[in-house]
Formats: structure tokens, C-alpha cells, sequence
């Protein structure tokens, strides 16, 4: 059985889960601890109690610690992305490379340690001087989704160390493999006991405790909705800071004048890879009534080309949903947008494979409408909906018009409306000509509206959720 990780010790867990492959449900990857409240509440003491030495630890041990936790990462790319896409079902190439965003993520915040800043102020009193300096919040609850297992605990972890922070980690249920092979290589690099946690179990337990527990003074989330709320009510219950990521409905408009092949390479490569299995995807494909028919056509021949299949198999373009239920919820919103009056134009169904798994050919459904609710909830699977547009005016208010603001998108070979697009999409990350998913790791990332709350995630941006200003005034 795979251990929790407490205190720089490994630790039995209250009771452990199987974790099972999405592509094979006989394959059972392993057992891993379940964390009680009792255990979680060791982990946030060991992290309080190692916070004052951290924050004062020297940059270059951090730089030192972060660097070669992300050569280990990227040395291990191959082996640490086939357990991810058995764990999770992308397939064994996004695995791999999601592992390698996570290794340079970390290698990235090794850098930060050195570029650590602040600045220096003449005061407005004479004989004074002014210091602004960053210094770590303390202990940071991380908890994590399921759908990026490795890259989503990396770039919250990583700077949160960077920036002097102790962590407690808790990662989704669902995939515990990719977290605790991260923190085996975490455990070997030579930081103090207590500077790094992991604590997998039920949110309802491990997660409450990191939401009730004083000690903890920071909450970094990524999940759903309606969770997230309620992580927010209940860290600013207490004043703690939080930084949540949610949902998405992400639009990816197509204009008339768009290039054929780069609107149906973003549609399909935004909308279903991945499994559509991102928050990031592009669910609603608004596009312009001429251009409607040929891009419709076009899509469907493409996804006809797509293998669903095992995750783990050469060849496979889409893997499996990643567990039944999240099967079944992709199906009955197929169902609903067929009652609502939407034309299920392909695929759909679930498929059977070799193997027992969680199969379904990537849906489009179109004449959709933005009032549907396939329109305007988000469903996280392959399915996507076509809205058609009269014009541009209409395409970019259809596609502000959603309670969530994340990534949007458009193809287009007019500047005049790329231009005006990047001003006027009300969402946090805005895309032309290229998929609605897919960012880099130096660059912010996070959304408007209940996509996101709080303070931006990756890059440099990080410091303003990991640490807190101090002011410093010095009679000279």
C-alpha cells in the first residue's frame, strides 16, 4: 500500500482505496492511504512547526531542492506518463507530456528563488527609508482535481515552496498515483521535515480539516463549482486567503472568413482531446452561418478519423472517460441537448473495447442554441454544441454571454476582429487562431466571472497568492 507522507515520514493511512485504470476497470494500479481527520491535523502541525525555518531558509537551498526535483521528473518523463494515463485515461503522449510541464514547472520556480523582489523607496518624511518586501503566508492547504494529476499539484506546489511556504497536499481521490509519485521524488530532495505533506482521502474529511484548521493560512483550489464556493465560504470564514479555479464553458468562435482547417484543428484539438476532460475545452463552437454547413461537414470528418481506445495503446487519439460516473453524466447531457431540440450529429454512444473501460465516441450536437443547457453548463467530456452566429457582433456577445469566463476563443483572418476580440472576451485567457486549451507554464493562468476567484496561477504572478507584502520604514 502506497503511504501518506507526514512530518518527512511515511505514514499508514486510517484505511486505504483501490485505484483502478479507466482503460482496464481489472487493472488496479494500486492501494493508497485514506488519510482520517486525526492524520490530517499531524500534517498541519508538522507544516506549522517547520514554517518559521522555512520562510528564513536560504534562497539557493530552495533553488537547490526545486531544481533537482524537476530533473528527477523529467528524467523519469516516459515511465511517470504511462502512470498517469493508466491512472487518469489521456493518452500515454499527453501523460508524457504533462509530466514534462510539471518537471519544468518546478525548474521554473527554482529560478524564482533567485528572483526574489522588492523594492527600495525614498519616504515622503525626511530621514526615512522605505522597504517593500514579499514574505511567505505560512501553510498552504493545496487541494487538487483529477484531471491533470501531476501538472495541477506542480504548479501550485512549486511556488508555494518557492516563496518560503509550508505545504499540506491533498490530491483527488480519483488519482492518487501521479501525487504520490511526485512526492516519493519530493521526499528525496532534501527538504526539512514538515516543509512538505501529502495527505490523500475523502474532501469530506481531509479536506474539511484543511478548511476548519486556523494553522493553515492558505487554501489553493481547483475543482468544481459548486465545491469551490463553498471552499471560499469557509476559508474566509476564518480570513484565510484562497485562490479557487473552477469551470468553464469555453467558446471558440468561428468567423466566415476563417481558414477551414485551422477552425476544425482548433475545434477538435480544444474541444475533445484530452478527452475533453479540461476546463479549459472548447464546449461551444459558435459559428458563422456561412461557413456553418462546411465546418460542420468538415469536423465530422475529422472526428470520423479519431481511435477511442485504451490510453496506453499506440494509436489512440482519445482515451476513456475517467470513471462511471462521470460516463454517465457525459451521456445524460447528450440526452438533454437531444430533448432540448439540439441534432446529435455524431458519435455519442458508449463503445465497447478489449478491455472493460469507460468508452464514449466524442458527441457534436448542433443547432444548439446558448440558452440550452448544454449551452451553459459545463458537462467535462467529449461532447461539444454548435451555435451558428448572423455575424461578429452577435458570435462575441453569444459567447460572453455565460456565467463563466475562463478561455475564449477565435478563428479568424481579420485583425480588425482579432484585435477587437482579445479587448472585448470577458474571460481571463483569450486565443486566435489557436485551440481554447492549451497555455504554457510561465505565463498567468486563471479566468473572470465563477471560473476563478482570487489571485492568478503560474509564472510570477504566483507571488501574490503565496506570499504577503511587508512594509519596512528605517530612520537614517
Amino acid at each position: 500500500m502506497k503511504q501518506l507522507y507526514i512530518n518527512g515520514a511515511w505514514l499508514d493511512g486510517a484505511s486505504s482505496s483501490a485505484n483502478i485504470n479507466p482503460s482496464n476497470t481489472n487493472d488496479i494500479i494500486g492501494h493508497y492511504a485514506l488519510a482520517d481527520a486525526q492524520q490530517t491535523e499531524l500534517a498541519i502541525a508538522a507544516a506549522a512547526a517547520a514554517a518559521p525555518g522555512w520562510a528564513l531558509s536560504n534562497i539557493q537551498q530552495r533553488a537547490d531542492a526545486l531544481d533537482k526535483i524537476g530533473n528527477e521528473i523529467l528524467a523519469r518523463r516516459e515511465e511517470l506518463g504511462t502512470l498517469l494515463s493508466r491512472e487518469e485515461g489521456k493518452t500515454r503522449p499527453e501523460g508524457i507530456g504533462e509530466v514534462v510541464r510539471a518537471g519544468n514547472i518546478f525548474k521554473f520556480y527554482a529560478a524564482e528563488c533567485l528572483r526574489l523582489r522588492g523594492d527600495k523607496l525614498p519616504s515622503v518624511r525626511p530621514n526615512l527609508d522605505v522597504e517593500v518586501t514579499r514574505e511567505p503566508v505560512g501553510v498552504v492547504g493545496i487541494i487538487a482535481p483529477w484531471n491533470f494529476p501531476i501538472a495541477i499539484p506542480s504548479w501550485k506546489i512549486a511556488p508555494a515552496l518557492a516563496y518560503g511556504n509550508c505545504v499540506a497536499m491533498k490530491p483527488a481521490e480519483l488519482v492518487p498515483a501521479s501525487t504520490w509519485a511526485l512526492t516519493e521524488i519530493i521526499s528525496r530532495a532534501g527538504l526539512p521535515p514538515g516543509v512538505f505533506n501529502l495527505v490523500m482521502g475523502h474532501g469530506s474529511v481531509v479536506g474539511q480539516a484543511l478548511l476548519n484548521d486556523r494553522r493553515v493560512n492558505a487554501i489553493s483550489f481547483t475543482g468544481s463549482v459548486a465545491t469551490g464556493k463553498k471552499v471560499a465560504i469557509a476559508a474566509m470564514g476564518r480570513l484565510a486567503k484562497v485562490q479557487i479555479e473552477m469551470g468553464g464553458k469555453n467558446p471558440l468562435i468561428v468567423l466566415d472568413d476563417a481558414d477551414l482547417a485551422t477552425a476544425v484543428f482548433c475545434a477538435v484539438q480544444g474541444s475533445y482531446f484530452s478527452t475533453g476532460q479540461r476546463c479549459t475545452a472548447s464546449s461551444r463552437l459558435i459559428v458563422g452561418k456561412n461557413i456553418y454547413p462546411r465546418f460542420v461537414a468538415a469536423v465530422k470528418e475529422e472526428l470520423a478519423k479519431l481511435n477511442v481506445g485504451d490510453a496506453l495503446t499506440a494509436g489512440t487519439d482519445i482515451g476513456p472517460v475517467v470513471d462511471a460516473n462521470q460516463l454517465e453524466q457525459d451521456m445524460n447531457y447528450i440526452r438533454i441537448g437531444k430533448d432540448e431540440g439540439a441534432t446529435l450529429a455524431f458519435g455519442g454512444e458508449r463503445l465497447d473495447g478489449p478491455t472493460p473501460g469507460f468508452y464514449l465516441r466524442p458527441a457534436l450536437l448542433t443547432d444548439a442554441s446558448n440558452d440550452m443547457r448544454i449551452s451553459r453548463e459545463e458537462i467535462f467530456g467529449p461532447v461539444a454544441s454548435v451555435i451558428p452566429a448572423d455575424s461578429y457582433e452577435h458570435a462575441l456577445a453569444l459567447a460572453n454571454d455565460t456565467e463563466f469566463g475562463l478561455s475564449s476563443g477565435i478563428v479568424t483572418t481579420s485583425l480588425k476582429h482579432a484585435t477587437h476580440f482579445k479587448r472585448h472576451a470577458q474571460a481571463g485567457m483569450v486565443m486566435v487562431n489557436v485551440p481554447t486549451a492549451g497555455v504554457d507554464y510561465h505565463v498567468p493562468f486563471g479566468g473572470t466571472k465563477a471560473s476563478s476567484y482570487g489571485s492568478r496561477e503560474q509564472g510570477s504572478y504566483a507571488a501574490e497568492f503565496f506570499t504577503t507584502v511587508k512594509t519596512a520604514y528605517c530612520g537614517v
